[in-house]
């Protein structure tokens, strides 16, 4: 540890909580380490501070944020003006996918001649773009510059095009930085990409097969008349914890005792290109509906439930027609939490089709034993059993996928310190009761409750509304209903 003296009389905004002034110590002077820090102990704020820190003693003028879709907004939006000290004048550009006028003047505005603190938030996948890449060369090559990789299992695959473009990058980068809670998501091997990021020399391997050879234990296969190595073990992994300590800070929520019992964490998406479309008609249909006279609360509900759904990536037909689908990414921000997220995880869902969906996904991915589900469909004796394999700490159930107006009441399932709400109720009494199933005598650890939100929707109305304490159900039958639109 160095130079605690410099944290002790610090300005923060918010001043750390024990677990992230250890981190920074540890951290904040070195060219390259890694925040281990499980979802909820606040790892994003420590890699804030720490760029402030580097800011003020160290000279950095930018800092590069790399993150997944669903993540990397929430920087420029929530995070960095929550957490950035007061004192540090700085600037921020969010890259997007469609570069109009007001974003081209936001990255223009970096290059500006100015002390601030630049900050240039880029999502992961535009890195392989040509424009994405030559915007963050030029930054990086123009100041000297943090560069940060937020849920950093997103580099974990070597020979993925946006791997290699983020370990080139990050070589003109003066300091560098990898966060995620679960650096290992499958195996020991996730490690050797994201630890090239942070210095190709680290470990001494300079290849991924030479990695590979010391950690895994490997058997000659045949298939179609050709050979290759396939991994069945691992090898020498307490050598390699220890390799990563001098460079690295790992904290769980249960290592956390000054933590809030309840951490709410926010993670955002766009709209598809079919669903904006749909989500603009339906809205301009609702708008006109109310302007030809004054709208009943049966008729107000049920347009924010079309379009609540749309966002969700579905939308009945009426008179029983079927119901359209549309490509969403929902289901992907989903994937992305799950893989960081540690232990078992409560899934709500608003919807049976959403339900359904996550229900697929779970089984491709992780094998039919690794869910259980609850809801209308469940039978009593099923659901029984479904809350008795969650609560089993050696059962191979590690999620529990139901909706609130079922699984919101009466059950008990404090194995979980994760809650992901895939989609919110309307109803502020469901939202709370479904987060006290985890969140209850017997619960020994902080509780991180995820909203996946849809911007530029209702969805972010509602977590509003829910955030407030109010009952959208309620609000939306008096005469600013629309408002909501």
């Amino acid at each position: 540890m160095v130079d605690s003296l410099v944290l002790d009389t610090y300005p923060f905004r918010i001043k750390p909580y024990e677990h992230q002034h250890i981190a920074l110590e540890k951290s904040w002077q070195e060219t390259v380490y890694a925040y281990f820090m499980e979802m909820g102990t606040g790892k994003t704020k420590v890699a804030i501070d720490n760029s402030a820190l580097l800011y003020d003693h160290s000279g950095i003028e930018g800092v590069v944020v790399v993150a997944p879709k669903g993540v990397y907004a929430n920087w420029s939006g929530k995070e960095i003006p929550e957490h950035m000290p007061s004192h540090i004048p700085y600037r921020v550009a969010t890259w997007r996918a469609s570069l109009n006028v007001k974003v081209r003047a936001e990255i223009n505005h970096l290059f500006e001649e100015t002390d601030d603190l630049r900050i240039f938030v880029i999502n992961i996948d535009a890195l392989i773009t040509k424009k994405g890449y030559a915007a963050l060369e030029k930054f990086l090559k123009t100041y000297r510059c943090l560069m940060i990789i937020d849920e950093s299992t997103i580099i974990k695959t070597p020979s993925a095009k946006r791997t290699k473009a983020a370990i080139k990058l990050g070589l003109l980068a003066y300091y560098r930085r990898i966060l995620t809670g679960s650096p290992v998501t499958k195996s020991p091997l996730d490690l050797f990409s994201q630890l090239e990021f942070l210095d190709p020399d680290l470990l001494g391997f300079r290849s991924f097969y030479a990695f590979r050879n010391r950690y895994a234990v490997l058997r000659d296969m045949n298939y179609g008349g050709r050979t290759f190595k396939q991994v069945v073990g691992f090898k020498n992994v307490p050598e390699l914890a220890e390799e990563i300590k001098p460079f690295s800070y790992r904290v769980l929520k249960e290592d956390c005792l000054d933590l809030p019992e309840k951490i709410f964490v926010r993670r955002e998406f766009e709209l598809s290109t079919e669903q904006r479309k749909a989500y603009a008609e339906m809205k301009e249909m609702a708008i006109a509906f109310m302007e030809e006279g004054e709208a009943s609360s049966t008729s107000a509900l049920t347009q924010l439930l079309r379009l609540h759904q749309i966002s969700c990536g579905h939308l009945p037909l009426d008179q029983d027609q079927g119901m359209v689908q549309f490509k969403h990414d929902r289901l992907n921000l989903l994937k992305e939490v799950l893989e960081e997220a540690d232990g078992k995880v409560i899934i709500w869902a608003n919807y049976r089709f959403n339900l359904f969906e996550i229900q697929d996904m779970l089984t491709e991915k992780y094998g039919d034993d690794s869910y259980v589900s609850y809801f209308g469909d469940t039978s009593d004796e099923d659901r029984k059993r479904a809350v008795l394999s969650f609560q089993d700490p050696d059962s191979p159930v590690r999620y529990f996928v139901g909706n609130t107006q079922t699984g919101g009441y009466g059950i008990t399932l404090t194995q979980a310190k994760t809650v992901v709400y895939y989609s919110n109720n309307y109803d502020l009494e469901k939202r709370l009761q479904s987060e006290d199933r985890a969140h209850r005598i017997g619960q020994h650890f902080p509780v991180t409750y995820i909203d996946l939100v849809c911007t530029n929707t209702i969805d972010e109305k509602i977590i509003k509304a829910l955030r407030n304490k109010v009952n959208i159900a309620r609000a939306v039958t008096g005469d600013k209903w629309h408002d909501w639109l």
